[in-house]
């Protein structure tokens, strides 16, 4: 396990931030990005050997914060804070990019070299939408927000055995499913007493099954963020202003349609009332960003209470 604060060249001094192998604390000096590969490539080896199945769940906290590419040894030194606003450019950026793609190529070059990778699914997504430096075009919006810019994410998966090379899905997925799909693949399913909230998605994915539609649902603590998504469709709230785009038609989400399809609008807002019933009540102690309702409204250039 990795210590989700621990900066890009290895533990500072502090305790809270660290290296863990199972139960007992490690300590190694490098670009972390690097480490995990290495990690990566130690497990995929040592399986491979063995001939035993496996699953790796590799993730790299770069790109993100804190905004150090390779050599940038002085600049971990400097911080004192994971959220370090007067650090990081895109030229940074660019490059934790290039070095995690690299350790990704390791790892894939290292299940060629074991024979293995003909049977071996890998998926290479992300957790949410474009960071501090990233581009998001052709969408609106980034991480912490609900818009398409902080929603969608890449999915791509390598399975030579069973998915052909460059075919695209149309079909819309959730990171969720990635269970049940993982899990069909290996033959199983989930227990029947804690099914998942994901669909299984091998009849898309290799199966050339037809596209249906999905009904999504998402809340953000921070700006008071509501979205749900029928088709086309999507409902989205945020602070106390309210919208229904065609995210098709309109992935920029410019053209407000709640007047002009108001019997939509309804509809999708009224499944989310439904969905946020079934819920559990947001922690009023759960982490969210510290702005205030002024604030929140200059940065989405909207009014609050609009």
């Amino acid at each position: 396990m990795l210590d989700y604060f621990t900066h890009k060249y290895g533990p500072p001094s502090s305790d809270t931030e660290d290296l863990w192998e199972d139960d007992v604390k490690i300590r190694h000096t490098g670009y972390l990005t690097d480490l995990l590969g290495n990690r990566a490539v130690e497990v995929v080896n040592a399986y491979a050997q063995s001939r035993q199945p496996f699953l790796v769940s590799l993730h790299f906290n770069g790109p993100h914060w804190p905004w150090e590419a390779p050599g940038d040894e002085a600049e971990s030194q400097r911080l004192t804070n994971l959220f370090h606003f007067d650090g990081g450019t895109q030229r940074t950026y660019r490059r934790m990019i290039q070095q995690m793609d690299l350790q990704v190529g390791r790892v894939l070059q290292a299940l060629d070299a074991n024979g293995i990778a003909e049977n071996t699914i890998v998926v290479f997504t992300s957790d949410n939408g474009g960071e501090r430096y990233s581009d998001t075009w052709p969408f609106t919006g980034r991480k912490t927000e609900l818009l398409e810019g902080g929603l969608r994410i890449p999915a791509v998966i390598r399975w030579p055995a069973r998915i052909a090379p460059g075919s695209v899905s149309d079909q819309v997925m959730i990171s969720m499913d990635w269970l049940p799909t993982l899990l069909a693949a290996a033959g199983t399913a989930p227990d029947p007493a804690y099914p998942s909230d994901g669909v299984n998605l091998l009849p898309w994915l290799g199966q050339g099954a037809a596209s249906v539609s999905r009904k999504l649902f998402w809340r953000y603590k921070y700006a008071d963020q509501q979205a749900a998504r029928d088709g086309d469709w999507k409902y989205l709230k945020i602070l106390d202003n309210t919208f229904l785009f065609d995210v098709v038609k309109d992935p920029m989400e410019r053209a407000n349609l709640k007047d002009r399809y108001r019997d939509v609008y309804d509809h999708l807002e009224t499944q989310w009332n439904e969905w946020d019933a079934t819920m559990l009540p947001l922690d009023p102690q759960s982490f969210t960003l510290g702005f205030t309702g002024e604030q929140l409204a200059d940065h989405y250039g909207v009014k609050a209470g609009a």
